[in-house]
């Protein structure tokens, strides 16, 4: 308990059953396959979301289960079609296929900006009735904003994630590092092959990295575990007695 955890959903099966763990020389067909690590280890944990926020903050005012009516008071599609257009052409282009929804994970702040949000998908909207649908729950007086995601928000994130690890000079201390990045951040996204773990190396070049991509990744967000998708989560390893971390 208390453990970071960072990983990934299993990808490769087109029907259901198909999909493969394998632990040693078992091939395991449902549940998780893990390693536990202890001892003179630390593991440093980073999620790159990927996406930039657009529009203002807003309070969810009426919302059940996943569905939410009002925004700030208002039929929530209402305030869906302000923001799209506020946005540019570019941007209401990206409203198609790639509009997410970020719920702040600590409230009760004065202001919110980009990484104090938790991503979500926007999975469908009821234009009759002013209904907007979340891939999660939501509750009423959460805040909000609307995300869009593209190739260029996605790389800003992850290098501006790198560069204030490297800062802290945590990276000095790392050792290596696991990569978990979903299946939609590789050339489908950034038109090209290998652009986060090139990223990686050209930020942290002296860490070895290995992973794989994911149906989904598992990784902390301001402190609290998360199933993420469209993300690259990372561990990063260290030595706890070269670093003051051992207990």
């Amino acid at each position: 308990p208390g453990s970071p955890v960072v990983g990934g959903i299993a990808s490769g099966g087109e029907q259901p059953g198909t999909t493969a763990l394998f632990l040693l020389d078992r091939v395991i067909r449902t549940g998780a396959v893990g390693v536990a690590l202890q001892g003179d280890i630390v593991m440093d944990t980073m999620v790159a979301q990927g996406c930039r926020p657009v529009g203002d903050p807003m309070f969810i005012t009426r919302g059940e289960s996943n569905a939410i009516y009002e925004l700030d008071g208002r039929p929530a599609g209402d305030l869906l079609r302000e923001v799209y257009l506020s946005c540019s052409e570019r941007e209401q282009l990206l409203f198609q296929y790639a509009l997410f929804l970020g719920v702040v994970i600590q409230e009760g702040q004065e202001t919110y900006e980009q990484g104090d949000f938790l991503i979500r998908p926007v999975i469908g909207m009821d234009p009759d009735n002013n209904i907007v649908a979340v891939g999660s729950e939501v509750r009423n007086n959460q805040v909000v904003q609307f995300h869009l995601r593209d190739a260029n928000a996605s790389s800003v994130d992850l290098k501006s994630h790198l560069s204030s690890f490297r800062q802290d000079q945590k990276g000095d201390d790392t050792v290596g590092a696991l990569m978990f990045s979903c299946l939609g951040r590789g050339v489908a996204l950034y038109g090209e092959s290998g652009h986060d773990s090139d990223l990686f190396a050209e930020q942290l070049p002296e860490v070895p990295l290995g992973g794989f991509f994911c149906n989904g990744e598992i990784g902390p967000v301001q402190g609290r575990l998360h199933v993420h998708a469209y993300t690259s989560s990372f561990g990063l390893f260290r030595s706890a007695s070269t670093t003051g971390d051992a207990s």
